[in-house]
């Protein structure tokens, strides 16, 4: 529990200083080298004022642990070799060592820490085996290689507890990473699912008012009766759209709530032509197979699809007829919407949001989306959507 809350990047600030566990670790090692050194009294040197300074020093090392592991590696093992060199007592002189180790391995310093202590343990097995007649105490022998043994151990099992701990921090930090990008990546997908609802519902609609306000002004002085009923037209579009923007702005600002009017399908196809004829388009609708109840997702996809398509028609061709005609395959769901054209629009062709936007929607479905023009100058838009798996029956003619 120590060494986890001494561990950078756990909870910590790297610019903090860490004062209060360098401090305890400054405390255990004055009290802990003092015990030691009343028990190896006989093979040591006593605890004098460098000794002293030595234990101060190691600590104060670790303060930068944090920004500047590397530093505090290096000069804990540093002035752990002197003080062994020099002859005072083993004991908690170590822990300096381990703290500062253990958080340069953690924040990814291994070959600093595998140097620092390499530095340790040859420079303290030449004092202890080559130059103990030179190094304090007088007249004292070579060391024991168990002491030796001891600390390679001890060494290798912080390596293995530093990576180990690395690794976990890695993990942890790549989690945390894929979890804030797929929360991103949802509310993207969240605004551009907005923004195509958004679009499908006011372009189509706009487009019917639009062209029911050019049938209005062109014919309020003439016929006011056929002026008042494209004013109806206007008023009945411009409440649906209000509704139906409601409806996505209300999930927008609760979207853990279920919407309270349920969304459109294909059921509502009717409704769809009978707007396309108040524009003065009039859609002939085709159904092939046995229709089936679809998810509500595919069931709204398709909707739009096809609103979509109408709206092209109505805002882009000098058609004012268009066929729609679906099929309920086994395995998916085909929509085709034509007309006989020209078209009228400026714009190239197939550039638009709207077929963009049709695209997107049944690619979120496993399908496809078609749009061109044909052979014979009319344009046609062709959508597949998937209902189970398998493989696609042959396309419409």
């Amino acid at each position: 529990m120590f060494l986890r809350h001494l561990r950078p990047g756990h909870g910590t600030d790297p610019r903090r200083v860490p004062w209060l566990s360098s401090l305890v670790v400054l405390v255990f090692q004055q009290v802990g080298s003092t015990f030691a050194a009343h028990n190896q009294r006989a093979d040591t040197v006593d605890l004098d004022g460098p000794a002293r300074a030595l234990l101060v020093l190691g600590p104060l090392f670790l303060l930068l642990r944090h920004r500047f592991p590397r530093t505090a590696v290096f000069g804990a093992s540093a002035v752990t070799l002197v003080y062994l060199a020099a002859g005072y007592a083993y004991g908690p002189v170590l822990i300096s060592v381990v703290v500062a180790g253990f958080a340069a391995l953690v924040a990814g310093c291994r070959y600093a820490t595998w140097g620092a202590l390499g530095m340790l343990w040859v420079g303290n097995l030449l004092a202890a085996h080559a130059f103990y007649g030179w190094v304090p105490p007088k007249g004292d022998g070579p060391g024991p290689w168990g002491t030796d043994l001891f600390m390679a151990v001890w060494m290798v099992a912080l390596c293995t507890a530093g990576e180990l701990a690395r690794v976990r921090r890695a993990e942890r930090e790549r989690r945390v990473r894929e979890e804030e990008e797929a929360a991103k990546r949802r509310a993207d997908e969240e605004r551009l699912r907005i923004a195509r609802e958004l679009h499908d519902v006011l372009a189509h609609s706009i487009s019917v008012i639009n062209v029911q306000a050019g049938v209005g002004l062109a014919l309020l002085d003439s016929d006011p009766a056929q002026a008042r009923t494209a004013l109806t037209t206007i008023k009945s579009a411009s409440k649906e759209a209000l509704g139906e923007v409601r409806q996505v702005l209300a999930t927008l600002r609760a979207p853990g709530d279920a919407p309270r009017a349920p969304a459109p399908g294909l059921d509502r196809l009717g409704e769809l032509t009978e707007q396309a004829a108040s524009a003065g388009l009039q859609v002939t609708t085709e159904t092939e197979g046995t229709p089936v109840p679809l998810p509500p997702g595919a069931d709204l996809a398709a909707f739009r699809v096809v609103q979509e398509a109408l709206t092209n028609v109505v805002r882009h061709s000098g058609s004012r007829t268009a066929v729609v005609r679906i099929r309920y395959g086994t395995d998916v769901l085909e929509l085709l919407v034509d007309d006989e054209g020209p078209a009228t629009g400026t714009g190239p062709t197939g550039g638009g949001n709207g077929l963009v936007g049709m695209r997107e929607r049944a690619a979120a479905f496993g399908g496809a989306v078609e749009a061109g023009r044909r052979p014979d100058g009319g344009f046609r838009v062709h959508a597949t959507i998937p209902l189970h798996s398998g493989e696609n029956r042959p396309p419409l003619q």
